[in-house]
């Protein structure tokens, strides 16, 4: 891999993970721009080191990178994950710093197109669905409210 090659895909994975980020940042979360830059970008080049690696290689599965990444992603998910009583808090922030590794893998193999519709789509998940959680939100504290009056 040429050395403008891997900063494209550092460049790309930063960009994917600080929209993500942003998003983040902009709803108070705890996991905001740095994170989910760093964390693209981490996966971006553990992708780009197992690949440049195996170039050439008849042996080795990149797969198993990707696998580890997941798994080490989960653990740094659920240290975001706070448990409040009954209520549980940041499983959206976990599933987005999750999201965001993906992004770094999928710009680590230069996979520019469908790292953009990833990020489109993750964003729109994140900002427009939560005025559906805030509806849904308002109707079980109605209901519960109304339960508790009968």
């Amino acid at each position: 891999m040429f050395p403008y090659e891997f900063i494209i895909r550092l460049l790309a994975a930063s960009i994917a993970g600080g929209a993500l980020g942003i998003e983040r940042e902009s709803s108070n979360k705890s996991a905001g721009l740095r994170t989910n830059m760093i964390v693209s970008v981490g996966a971006a080049i553990y992708v780009m080191i197992s690949a440049t690696i195996l170039e050439g290689s008849a042996t080795g599965d990149i797969s198993r990178v990707m696998g580890q990444i997941v798994t080490g992603i989960g653990f740094l998910g659920a240290g975001v994950i706070l448990h409040q009583g009954s209520n549980v808090k940041g499983l959206t922030t976990a599933a987005t710093i999750w999201s965001t590794a993906a992004l770094g893998c999928l710009a680590g193999f230069g996979m520019y197109w469908e790292l953009a519709a990833s990020t489109v789509l993750i964003i729109i998940i994140n900002s427009v669905l939560r005025k559906a959680d805030i509806w849904f939100a308002k109707n079980k504290n109605n209901k519960e409210k109304k339960e508790n009056k009968d």
